[in-house]
Parts: structure tokens; sequence; C-alpha cells
């Protein structure tokens, strides 16, 4: 989030870091559903919120400039943005994630989250100035969510399989956990001029006090969880949480934001393959067809005309 001058054009590395990043967090349901065997949903995501927060502070205050000061009405607004990054980049989707896990799979999860870059669209043109909703962004927006509607519906649509309250109520709370990253993006963006890695340390932190005391008032204290379970929290928080947010700060200093979208491509398609391969997931027919509805929207609205030759 620090002003940067004009990215270099992608090496071999940033590249490499980028597949890197799709493959960690496609990994991350796969990290739910092991964590769920033996902690309750908000458990898992005060868990992994936690520890993350711990290892990126300490990384910030080893190798950056800490949480960000208190001094300033603009030190003031960035702590105001921490709390908003806070609460809907890391409290409530991972909660809603993991409580949508219950019921749905790992690869309905990841393709949900395809949707946010598409949900970023029209909250970037009523609240980002120099943001407008043009054609091809209404168009993609709504070939997008043409292929949510595909998703969360299929089973009854194709199968004819009775959709239980359940059911919908997890596969919508994936869907709503991809709006809130998509809000989470427009306050990140919004917020002013400050380190990444300061940045990210606080949200985490302030995501922490969140989501602990509400996992122990609504859950409880975990009783003697197997060691699968820790290993999932575990790998939940260092590498989705902690490892990805300093791979994300170094990709972006040295390739730029637009470079990192192209991980909304990577992330769904992963969690698919690894659903599918690890845990055994079957993968309906539509589910794949919804997948590429939503990423065809995706396309569509990054889609820029070149300008005719005079």
């Amino acid at each position: 989030m620090t002003p940067t001058s004009l990215s270099a054009p992608a090496s071999s590395m940033d590249w490499i870091m980028l597949a890197a990043l799709g493959f960690i967090w496609g990994g991350s349901f796969l990290g739910v559903e092991i964590g769920l065997t033996g902690f309750g949903p908000i458990t898992v995501a005060a868990g992994r919120v936690a520890v993350a927060a711990l290892i990126l502070l300490a990384y910030a205050y080893l190798f950056g400039s800490g949480l960000p000061q208190i001094k300033t009405k603009t030190d003031k607004r960035i702590w105001l943005h921490c709390f908003g990054m806070a609460l809907f980049t890391n409290a409530l989707p991972f909660s809603l994630l993991s409580w949508g896990q219950q019921a749905v799979t790992s690869g309905f999860a990841g393709i949900s989250m395809a949707v946010v870059p598409l949900f970023v669209l029209p909250l970037s043109h009523f609240l980002v100035p120099g943001e407008i909703l043009s054609r091809a962004k209404i168009i993609g927006f709504l070939f997008g969510f043409a292929g949510v509607v595909l998703l969360v519906g299929g089973d009854k649509i194709f199968a004819g399989q009775p959709q239980t309250p359940m059911l919908l109520m997890a596969q919508l709370a994936c869907v709503a956990a991809s709006c809130c990253y998509a809000i989470g993006s427009i306050i990140t963006r919004l917020c002013p001029p400050v380190s990444t890695v300061s940045y990210a340390a606080c949200g985490l932190m302030l995501g922490g006090f969140m989501l602990v005391p509400m996992a122990i008032w609504i859950e409880g204290m975990p009783q003697m969880p197997g060691i699968m379970a820790i290993f999932g929290v575990g790998y939940l928080a260092v590498f989705p949480t902690a490892v990805a947010t300093i791979l994300l700060t170094i990709v972006v200093r040295r390739a730029g934001p637009p470079f990192l979208s192209l991980v909304n491509y990577q992330v769904p398609v992963w969690a698919v393959i690894i659903g599918a391969t690890v845990l055994g997931e079957a993968l309906p027919g539509h589910f794949l067809i919804a997948l590429g509805i939503i990423l065809g929207g995706l396309f569509i609205s990054q889609w820029r005309r070149r300008a005719k030759p005079a």
C-alpha cells in the first residue's frame, strides 16, 4: 500500500510467487475442512487469525515499521481502515466460510471466491473516485452473477435434488464471504498510504480481538482436539494467512496490483483440484460450468479496447 512508481514488467520469479499464492490460497479450504474435524467454525477462524497476527506482528517489528502510528488525523484514519479490514477481510469472511464448509464442499467454497472481483465492480463505481462502471464491466458482472446463480441452484436445476434450508444457507454464507472480501478490498484501496505489512498485521491483530472472545463465548474452550485439527488450523494461520500476506506484499511491490489480480483465476481452480484429489469430493458438472461462467464474467469485466490507429 506504500505508493510506488510504475511497476516493472513481471519477471519469472513474480510468476512463480503468483502461482505459489494461488496454490496456497486454493489450499486454504482444505485447511478449513481439516480444522473443522476438531474445532467449531468460529474457533477455526479465531485460531487462524490469532496465530497469523502474532507471526505478522513479529515480522512487522523485525523487518518493517511495526504497527501504524496514532498521532495525526491521517494515522487515526488508517486505524479505522485497519478496523474495517479486520472485520470484512478477516473476522466475517473466515467465520462465514468455516460455518458454510460444515455443509458445502471445499470446491464449492473455492469457486465462490471467484466472485470477489465481480462484487468489487459495483462497489468501486460508488465508492472509489474515478472508477466508472463501464458497459464491459456491467456485462461482465451480470454474466458472472449468472454463474453464481448456477453455482448455488445447480443441484436443483440439473440433478433435481432438493435443496435443504441448511445447504442453501451454507452456500449463501460462502457467497456472502466473497462479498465481505470485496468490501474489504475497497476499504484497503481507500486507506491512506501505509506499509502493507503494518496494515495487514494491524488488521489481523484487531480481527483476533474480535474473534477470540466470540469463539469462546459461542463455542467454549476447545476440548482436546485431534492432531489433524490442530494441523489444519496451524496450516491456515501460517500459510494462507501469514505467509501469503508477506508474498502478496512482495508481489505488489515488484509487479503491481493488476498483476496480483491474476490470482483470482487460480484460486478456485486449485480449490477444486485439491478438494477432488485430497478429499475425494464429488465434482458436479454444474460446478465447472458455473466456474467457467464466473471466470468468463471476470474476463469480460477486465476487457480493455485497444485504441484504433489513426
